[in-house]
């Protein structure tokens, strides 16, 4: 079986309740919005991003979707803050430096915002003296905040940051918290 979520803001990757630390309400969690049960995510997706989050029954498959070294590519549209010149990109392409790694080249451009985008609840901050623009951002890895830093890194901030792709799977007809088995 092999379910495509798409993840809303500020819900957590898993399907036991979460704690934070300060003693408040957790987050949500997938069981908010899946009532399948043995089934396990395929990867995962930090609680400030959104969109895919393929989920499945199947160890063998959960492996190879997550796995980097079956380099599965997966897409990403991201707004940052700003508008980056095709030589800020070209730093992406051929692969960034961040610290505790060396990202493999990426495949970025600019691109008009989606047209099947969502509302996101809350809405991203926006200062009205910075435009924002949209990032077409494809790559074979998946790190922790990867996507994030590597815009960090060439000076334009991420605002909203949603996982369009995995391999040939897309969020096509799928609206915020919702899901289909494929």
């Amino acid at each position: 079986m092999i379910i495509l979520f798409n993840k809303p803001f500020n819900v957590v990757c898993q399907f036991s309740p979460h704690a934070p630390p300060n003693g408040k309400a957790g987050n949500p969690t997938l069981k908010d919005y899946i009532n399948i049960p043995n089934i396990y995510a395929a990867g995962r997706l930090d609680t400030d991003s959104e969109g895919l989050l393929i989920l499945t029954d199947d160890g063998v498959l959960q492996h190879r979707l997550s796995d980097p070294k079956y380099k599965e590519l997966k897409t990403y549209w991201v707004q940052v803050e700003g508008v980056p010149q095709d030589l800020d990109l070209e730093a992406l392409r051929k692969g960034v430096d961040l610290g505790d790694f060396f990202t493999k080249p990426a495949q970025v451009r600019l691109m008009d915002e989606p047209e099947s985008l969502w509302t996101r609840n809350p809405p991203i901050r926006e200062r009205k003296a910075i435009p924002t623009c949209w990032l077409e951002v494809k790559i074979f890895e998946g790190k922790n905040r990867q996507v994030r830093r590597m815009t960090a890194k060439i000076g334009f901030p991420t605002l909203r940051l949603i996982r369009y792709a995995i391999g040939h799977y897309t969020t096509d007809g799928l609206s915020s918290g919702e899901w289909r088995e494929v």
